[in-house]
C-alpha cells in the first residue's frame, strides 16, 4: 500500500459512443500508446474499449437479436409478477371485508 500512490480521484468520466469510435480509429492510425497520450486516457482503457468493440462486431445478427428479446421477455415477466402480487394483496383485502 505504501507503494501507491496518492492520487485524488474525481468523479468518474463518460464517454459517447462517438468519442470512443474516434479514440479507436486514432488508436490505429497512431498506435494506442500515442493515441492514449494526446487523449489524457490511460492506455488499459482504449484497450479495453477495442476489446469491446471487436466483441460487439462479433457477435451475429441472430445473438443480437435474442439479447432484445430476453431484455424484453424479463421486463414482461417483472411486470407481471408485480400485477400478481396486487391481486393477492387486493384478494387478502376482499376476504377480510368478507368476514
Amino acid at each position: 500500500m505504501a507503494s501507491q500512490k496518492n492520487r485524488k480521484q474525481g468523479p468518474r468520466r463518460r464517454f459517447s459512443a462517438e468519442f470512443k469510435t474516434e479514440a479507436l480509429g486514432l488508436a490505429e492510425q497512431v498506435e494506442v500508446r500515442g493515441a492514449a497520450k494526446q487523449l489524457g486516457l490511460h492506455e488499459s482503457q482504449l484497450y479495453a474499449w477495442r476489446k469491446k468493440a471487436r466483441y460487439e462486431a462479433s457477435r451475429s445478427e441472430t445473438e443480437k437479436e435474442l439479447a432484445i428479446e430476453d431484455g424484453r421477455l424479463k421486463r414482461q415477466l417483472a411486470k407481471q409478477a408485480e400485477e400478481i402480487e396486487i391481486f393477492k394483496k387486493a384478494s387478502a383485502y376482499f376476504a377480510k371485508s368478507l368476514k
